[in-house]
């Protein structure tokens, strides 16, 4: 064999090989990692949401590649542990301890990326939360205090209200699964720093079954996606599935929907985690 073919047919299955090995590196690394802190112990429906979220997030994970991380020991919100992830989910509650908050701000204000869902910003005081973190509730989401809620757990249709990447393919208006919507003390709409993305459309009402009066709305401005322009945050009033309630006590725990079981609301979700992947540190 002619020894310079031979040398060049090396050196072109060579440059096949590290080719090859690059397109699995590149594959196999994720562009960006996600951590999910839960707490997921007292509401059915909100549990109910935890596991689906730990199930359907490492799925679009392997689709859009990114890793998903989740964990409930809070006292993994430290700086250290942080560094590690360029987007922090809360799934269902928010921390706690001073050390906790004074970490996560930090993060954030440090170009860090935030996704949270439903009960993650409550608060109302007096209850077993309280609002006594002023940055988060009336900085950082701008809505202050929880003031009611629709109930029983309900579709909706939420509309459009400003132009966003996270919006991209979506339709102005779309029906949303079932859900508790939130009321909130502060009217968003005053806040420059917060522009709002899906609010409730009047077509929804009368939104809620009761049986309080109050439980049901007929009328009134209710926002349900926002972000603060000065941080990377997507905040989603979705997160609480309908359950069996009727037999709760047979310990059945029956989740009756699924916050993920609507395509136009998965495409939010995904578009705004991968929005805030991209646009991080």
């Amino acid at each position: 064999m002619n020894l310079n073919l031979f040398a060049c047919r090396r050196w072109a299955l060579l440059c096949l090989a590290l080719t090859f090995t690059a397109t699995v590196y590149a594959q196999q690394k994720p562009k960006f990692r996600v951590i999910a802190f839960y707490t997921g112990k007292s509401d059915l429906a909100h549990i109910s949401f935890v596991h689906e979220a730990n199930k359907w997030f490492p799925e679009m994970g392997r689709k859009y590649h990114f890793a998903y991380d989740s964990t409930n020991n809070w006292t993994n919100l430290n700086a250290q542990f942080l560094a590690q992830y360029q987007v922090v989910l809360f799934l269902d509650t928010r921390p706690e301890a001073p050390e906790q908050r004074a970490a996560f701000e930090q993060y954030m204000k440090n170009g860090g990326a935030w996704m949270g869902f439903h009960f993650s910003a409550f608060a109302l005081t007096p209850s077993s939360f309280t609002q006594n973190w002023d940055w988060y509730h009336n900085e950082f989401l701008g809505s202050g205090q929880y003031v009611s809620n629709t109930w029983r757990p309900t579709t909706a249709i939420v509309r459009q209200e400003n132009k966003h990447p996270v919006l991209k393919g979506l339709p102005k208006k779309f029906t949303a699964q079932p859900n508790e919507w939130y009321r909130w003390e502060h009217d968003l709409r005053t806040n420059p720093d917060i522009t709002i993305l899906l609010a409730i459309d009047s077509a929804s009402f009368p939104l809620g079954t009761g049986p309080k009066p109050s439980e049901i709305w007929h009328s009134g401005y209710y926002p349900v996606v926002w972000t603060n322009k000065h941080y990377r945050m997507i905040y989603m009033n979705m997160g609480h599935n309908d359950m069996d309630y009727e037999h709760k006590f047979d310990n059945t725990n029956r989740t009756l929907s699924s916050t993920f079981g609507n395509a136009d609301q998965s495409k939010l979700i995904i578009n705004s985690l991968l929005w805030l992947g991209k646009t991080t540190r």
